[in-house]
């Protein structure tokens, strides 16, 4: 596994917008209809990635502490499923309803959405405000496999309390760490 920093996205940077399908119902998705009405997080994750399975508990537990305080979770991959067939839409779909998934699981088959994003890592987190702007990118916290750190989302947490409770969110952000997105040649 390559360990790959994701590419911090300029604050204040627009979502861009995206329809995808769904993979855990096969409906198309809009960012408009999932956004939250106090911040919207996109992440993009994959089925095989370490780094993702390390953290998949602590997302399923983020969308449960906090769709309820306005903030939606989205959740994308935007693998190459040619050279990564476990990471196919039919996977995904398996993925999340064993994982107990909360949160949609979108399939970005043309990888436009992950470069539109700047996306460069699974898992890449993007936290954005009620205005679509982006407002934190960077790690869950500290944990990584095999480096015995508690996962506890600690700094993504700490961002998302601050945008449900109207606080300035810091600009020194860590970059997120995992497996490259899987880019088709």
């Amino acid at each position: 596994m390559a360990l790959t920093p994701s590419n911090m996205l300029p604050l204040g940077t627009k979502a861009p917008d995206f329809s995808l399908v769904d993979t855990i119902d096969d409906t198309i998705k809009s960012l408009n209809e999932l956004k939250g009405t106090t911040g919207t997080l996109v992440m993009f994750i994959c089925n095989h990635c370490p780094f993702v399975i390390h953290v998949n508990k602590q997302l399923i537990q983020l969308a449960k502490d906090y769709q309820s305080k306005g903030i939606n979770l989205i959740a994308i991959s935007s693998n190459d499923v040619e050279n990564y067939p476990q990471d196919g839409p039919q996977f995904m779909k398996q993925h999340g309803i064993d994982n107990g998934y909360i949160f949609p699981y979108l399939y970005d088959q043309t990888q436009y959405v992950a470069k539109a994003y700047d996306a460069a890592c699974t898992p890449d987190f993007f936290l954005f405000d009620e205005n679509l702007e982006l407002v934190y990118t960077g790690q869950l916290d500290d944990s990584r496999p095999g480096n015995g750190i508690p996962v506890t989302g600690k700094d993504l947490r700490h961002a998302m309390d601050a945008l449900v409770n109207g606080e300035a969110i810091s600009e020194n952000q860590k970059p997120s760490m995992g497996c490259n997105i899987k880019w088709k040649s």
